[in-house]
């Protein structure tokens, strides 16, 4: 199953640093809040307000299966989202948040994505490919 996705799109910042940024190309705390609306409206459970890593933000959300993570980042020209299984410190530190992630997890979030008008070239990519810099192997669904 592809778990991080590429996609295109003017409809949020991408060029003005925030005074609250952990560093200045930290963009994407209006995407997090924007998906974690467009979640709530479709009946998800998700944290209030996105938190910030050093390269982007991330938050919560719960599906059937348990909860998950959901982090945003900027890749000029294009935004990056993965999805995690949420697994504690011990398991983040043994790798865990990459394994047993919800088909219907992912699948909350193409459905998000892939009928946003605010979204263009959705690309769906698995972790291992996209970590090697092999991007050819994407496609349009999870």
């Amino acid at each position: 199953m592809r778990t991080v996705a590429t996609f295109r799109s003017t409809d949020f910042n991408t060029s003005e640093p925030k005074p609250n940024f952990i560093n200045r190309g930290c963009f994407g705390d209006d995407l997090a809040r924007w998906l974690i609306a467009r979640l709530r409206a479709g009946g998800a459970v998700t944290e209030d307000q996105p938190r910030q890593e050093d390269f982007g933000w991330y938050f919560d959300f719960t599906v059937p299966e348990g909860p998950h993570t959901c982090v945003v980042a900027l890749r000029e020209p294009d935004w990056v989202l993965w999805t995690e299984r949420q697994r504690g410190l011990l398991g983040s530190l043994l790798g865990a948040r990459r394994r047993g992630i919800s088909p219907s997890a992912v699948g909350l979030l193409h459905g998000v994505l892939s009928t946003a008008r605010e979204v263009t070239q959705l690309r769906w990519h698995d972790r291992q490919a996209f970590d090697a810099g092999r991007e050819e192997t994407a496609d349009s669904k999870p």
